[in-house]
């Protein structure tokens, strides 16, 4: 069956989170305007610098600050590249943080589709509202494989 456009720009994203060089939490955006992705990006460590996969990470109250979001690296690559994020929907694996949320107000993203609604902040939840952004929650856009239960098996 053909997938819906929302799930899939929520599959590509998914496998950009792929890419993600800080394990603790492989997240992929998508940015997309009219149906064309104008950027992607990954979590992981600026342009340049060792990866948490490879040194460990550097935690400062329970958060990793070496990383840079998914989100603020797919704006930071439209931003490189020339692309206008203006209108643009992003296709996220999991809710954006309270940092990611500002950054997607100010980008002027007009639409969010997440698929994974663990952690909402409410104070992002608030502000994405607030800002008239589009929230689109996809949960489990990956096909599922049976799953034997049978004991023994």
């Amino acid at each position: 069956m053909r997938p819906s456009w929302d799930s899939y720009f929520m599959k590509i994203a998914e496998d950009v989170a792929l890419r993600s060089t800080c394990d603790r939490a492989m997240v992929g955006a998508v940015l997309v305007r009219e149906k064309h992705i104008i950027a992607t990006g990954y979590n992981g460590s600026p342009a340049g610098l060792e990866h948490c996969d490879d040194i460990g990470h550097l935690m400062v109250d329970g958060h990793c600050v070496r990383t840079v979001h998914a989100e603020v690296n797919a704006i930071i690559q439209a931003a490189v590249f020339g692309q206008a994020t203006k209108d643009a929907d992003c296709y996220v694996t999991h809710f954006p943080c309270l940092n990611c949320t500002k950054m997607l107000i100010n980008a002027r993203i007009s639409r969010l589709v997440y698929a994974n609604s663990y952690r909402v902040d409410p104070t992002a939840l608030d502000f994405l509202t607030r800002a008239g952004v589009e929230l689109v929650c996809i949960e489990d856009v990956s096909p599922q494989l049976p799953i034997d239960i049978t004991p023994g098996s």
